[in-house]
């Protein structure tokens, strides 16, 4: 498991008090609930190296050769002797006889040319650049003196047979490809990604053009879009209607997956059924989080399922599958949880907060002067979804704070980076 997994006690301050809700659980605590449910998925299967990009390995790799395999060439230039180039200088050249690269070896006083990567051949002990050396007739001359393996890469220098190269956990890279078929690997043994079902709810939701009354259902599409970038495989579902057991029928028919997700029908109205449903199938750990925009958000688990019940304005659902979602897809894959990479810049203005609550602004970024500024877009509107596709990045602020000053320095988070 990776360390950044938060603790799985389970318990935590509910701290704060919210519209419906009598109260509302701290972010950290919820995350630690959340991680209480989530199982590291135990299924592997052996993919081809160029398939194994985002994927996480399940076992150790070891190099099976030397990289390089041959004693080569760092430079394009001659393979000589180093002690035939001793005191050699623009006014006192060395001079050796040119040979070709097919002798069986560099014998004393001669220069084989050579190109970067090919084998120096035997005898030779380094390689002179080629704009060191000037041909006259049959002769090189060198005016530069080397030692002994200079511009000579030896055999593993970049790894040695039987060297460990990384290990289980480790999601593998395109840089990590290449030097895995660098050392002969073919094929990799790697954890199957966790698999979230992505349950869209709402019965006022379409996905053709919508007529009066009518929303285009979004949140899933972004949802199960995010699971994948983050490591998962999302299964977008059709759309469920606020009814109780055609929800209780969707969730129990997923319950496969490793994860469940649903967007919408999580707060505390009529048609809000969804924890009342997630409750008669199992257990809701938290209902209500202390987080703007998202705060009817719950957290459930049902048989050996975690069940994360997203809200269904825009805003809010993308804040909580970031703060949620997220981290138990990394945490089911045995995956690097990494904060999000952040810029400074300066608030272009006054940024309001609740105290006790963890807010998250949208913001555009502006660059006047060499100044980089964060100029808000919405810190409310949590149904406006421009306002976070239109956004550059968010700020957080944190629970101890009555929001920001004009004018602070502010780090600005980018969401949309494939971490």
């Amino acid at each position: 498991m990776d360390d950044d997994r938060p603790g799985t006690g389970g318990s935590g301050p509910d701290d704060a008090g919210g519209a419906g809700f009598k109260r509302r659980t701290d972010l950290d605590a919820a995350r630690d609930r959340l991680a209480a449910a989530v199982g590291v998925v135990d299924r592997t299967e052996p993919v081809p190296l160029p398939d194994a990009d985002g994927r996480v390995l399940a076992e150790s790799v070891a190099a099976g050769r030397d990289v390089p395999g041959y004693d080569r060439a760092a430079m394009d230039g001659y393979a000589v002797r180093a002690a035939d180039t001793f005191d050699a200088s623009d006014r006192s050249p060395a001079v050796l006889r040119r040979v070709e690269n097919d002798r069986p070896e560099v014998g004393p006083g001669e220069a084989a040319p050579v190109h970067t990567g090919s084998p120096v051949p035997p005898g030779a002990d380094a390689v002179v650049k080629v704009e060191v050396t000037e041909t006259v007739g049959r002769d090189v001359e060198v005016f530069d003196a080397v030692a002994e393996g200079e511009n000579v890469a030896p055999v593993g220098e970049d790894v040695e047979a039987g060297e460990s190269l990384y290990e289980p956990g480790h999601r593998l890279r395109p840089s990590d490809l290449g030097l895995l078929r660098s050392v002969g690997v073919r094929e990799v043994e790697v954890r199957d990604r966790p698999r979230a079902a992505v349950i869209p709810t709402g019965e006022e939701l379409v996905d053709a053009d919508p007529d009066r009354g009518e929303v285009v259902e979004t949140n899933g599409l972004t949802v199960s879009r995010c699971v994948d970038r983050w490591g998962g495989t999302a299964t977008y579902r059709d759309v469920v209607t606020d009814d109780a057991d055609a929800l209780r029928s969707a969730i129990e028919a997923d319950l496969d997956h490793d994860i469940v997700v649903t967007t919408g029908g999580s707060s505390v109205g009529e048609r809000d059924l969804v924890p009342d449903v997630v409750e008669g199938l199992g257990d809701v750990l938290v209902h209500g989080v202390a987080l703007k925009p998202g705060h009817p958000v719950a957290v459930g688990r049902v048989e050996d399922t975690p069940v994360l019940a997203l809200p269904g304005y825009p805003v809010s659902c993308i804040v909580t599958a970031l703060q949620l979602l997220r981290p138990a897809v990394k945490w089911a894959g045995d995956m690097p949880l990494r904060d999000p990479p952040t810029m400074a810049a300066r608030l272009a203005r006054k940024l309001s907060s609740e105290p006790g609550v963890r807010t998250f602004a949208r913001v555009r970024l502006t660059v006047e002067d060499g100044q980089r500024t964060a100029v808000p877009t919405r810190t409310g509107g949590a149904g406006v979804l421009s306002s976070v596709a239109l956004a550059d990045g968010w700020i957080e602020i944190a629970e101890g704070r009555e929001g920001l000053p004009e004018g602070e320095v502010v780090a600005v988070q980018d969401w949309e980076y494939l971490l």
